[in-house]
């Protein structure tokens, strides 16, 4: 007995935080849009060592003409990436990575204060009533709008990023020098394509339904008393 009602104001507590973390997070995210801090011309750092695929690897930003240019070297020096204006890719990161980042950081904010106050009213033994079920249908509704936005949002991050990439990255696999197609014409992910949030919101509606008709019940209950 004791546990059962412990759990609920201790997962109050703990979504609470997670909110306010989550919220400081976009808060900080939407500084960093207002700010928009710029690469330093002439910003350099490495070679640096760094494992990929379980093998040693490089990675170089050197200065070049008033940007600089970034270089990831793997597999023993067999594979090569080589990014001319490193800058404007780290300005089409920020420009298209960050409102990503925002969205998710939103959903999280929305997400635990729903999760806190439906733990609430399980810690006030409110479980079956109508704000529960409002909150119930909320989360589900929150995990589908979710899915289908951020879905939206990451294609279109991925979309500029590899556009850029076309246009400025080189790849060397064994001393071939192979350049990126065009993104003309190229599928790029798109969708909830099976999304497990989008389906993990179905299911929570589904609950939703549950909550509804457990709530009927029990009025029904009260009335036959």
């Amino acid at each position: 007995m004791t546990a059962v009602s412990v759990l609920p104001k201790l997962f109050r507590w703990v979504f609470t935080v997670f909110a306010v973390l989550a919220a400081i997070g976009a808060l900080a995210i939407c500084v960093a849009m207002v700010i928009d801090p710029k690469l330093p011309a002439g910003t350099h750092f490495g070679p640096l060592t760094v494992d990929m695929m379980g093998q040693p690897g490089t990675v170089v930003l050197r200065a070049a003409g008033g940007d600089s240019d970034f270089t990831v070297t793997a597999l023993r020096g067999s594979l090569t990436l080589f990014v001319e204006k490193a800058g404007g890719l780290i300005e089409v990161v920020k420009h298209y990575g960050l409102p990503v980042m925002l969205i998710y950081s939103l959903f999280l904010v929305i997400l635990f204060d729903l999760l806190r106050r439906l733990f609430r009213n399980v810690g006030r033994g409110e479980s079956f009533s109508r704000q529960s079920v409002y909150l119930v249908q909320g989360l589900g509704a929150s995990l589908i709008v979710y899915s289908l936005v951020s879905a939206f949002a990451e294609s279109w991050f991925v979309h500029a990023a590899y556009t850029y990439l076309a246009q400025h990255a080189v790849v060397t696999v064994s001393g071939t020098s192979l350049r990126l197609p065009a993104p003309h014409g190229i599928s790029m992910p798109h969708g909830t394509g099976g999304s497990p949030v989008f389906f993990s919101g179905l299911l929570v509606l589904a609950l939703s339904e549950v909550f509804r008709q457990g709530l009927a019940l029990k009025n029904e209950n009260d009335l036959t008393v």
